[in-house]
């Protein structure tokens, strides 16, 4: 049997966000309602209201999920879409397969850190597949720092189940450019591709544990450039860096399958 189609849908007038990822009946991402997210502009707090943001030129730190959630984007007759922000520029086409190409024009030199911020609806018996012993930074809290170890268990922190809400919250980014999601029978695959530039795969996992003053669920799969989260962390090698042409190129392709055990 063929493998669903997976469909895209976004919203470029309230940051570029997706708010659908959907392979035939299955949605595959989680939404928060009524949290004002049509509201926000530049300078706002981050307003999670779930999908898939674009997280540029930096997910935490300032500011914080970035520069291009809050500013409106624009689309144009080819479909393909784009947002100013002040030091850079980003274009998304997404094509069929789905195939999604980045481009990101700035200055050479210019460092940032990508992430596709994906928020999933996940059941409690969702798994996360990456190539094991990949390097792992695991971030065993919601604004900690970093410690090291090897996938799916750095530190002896199991983190390729999702699982029922415990109260706990982790993040982590793992060195590999793809991951697949399995939930029952659905699967759910991403391959990133940014030659010359570090690729990883970033996991949150908030299992009620965040934020403390209203904890909820939210699980995310994040395909990313570099390799933290804030960008004022990231050292020589944990960010991406725009080359002497004064644009970065990428590609996040997805899938309703994977070849994964």
């Amino acid at each position: 049997m063929d493998s669903p189609i997976l469909r895209i849908v976004t919203d470029p007038a309230h940051g570029g966000r997706w708010t659908s990822l959907r392979a035939g009946e299955r949605e595959w991402l989680w939404r928060r309602d009524g949290v004002g997210r049509e509201d926000v502009s530049r300078g706002d707090s981050f307003v999670d209201a779930g999908g898939l943001e674009e997280c540029v030129p930096t997910v935490r730190g300032v500011p914080d999920h970035g520069d291009a959630w809050a500013r409106g984007w624009t689309r144009d007759e080819s479909g393909t879409e784009r947002v100013e922000c002040e030091s850079f520029s980003l274009t998304r086409s997404i094509g069929p397969g789905p195939v999604v190409d980045y481009v990101l024009s700035a200055d050479p030199g210019f460092r940032f850190v990508w992430a596709a911020h994906a928020l999933l609806d996940l059941s409690p018996r969702a798994t996360l597949h990456m190539p094991e012993g990949a390097d792992t930074r695991l971030y065993p809290s919601a604004d900690g720092p970093w410690v090291e170890g090897g996938w799916p268990a750095p530190r002896d922190v199991r983190l390729d189940r999702f699982g029922p809400d415990d109260g706990t919250a982790v993040g982590a980014v793992v060195d590999a450019s793809r991951a697949c999601v399995h939930d029952d029978q659905d699967r759910l695959a991403f391959a990133l591709e940014a030659e010359g530039q570090p690729v990883s795969i970033a996991l949150w996992r908030n299992l009620g544990g965040f934020p403390l003053d209203g904890p909820y669920r939210s699980t995310g799969v994040e395909p990313m450039l570099g390799r933290v989260f804030d960008l004022a962390e990231a050292g020589t090698d944990d960010a991406a860096r725009v080359p002497a042409s004064g644009q970065a190129h990428w590609r996040l392709t997805l899938a309703a399958d994977c070849n994964c055990t």
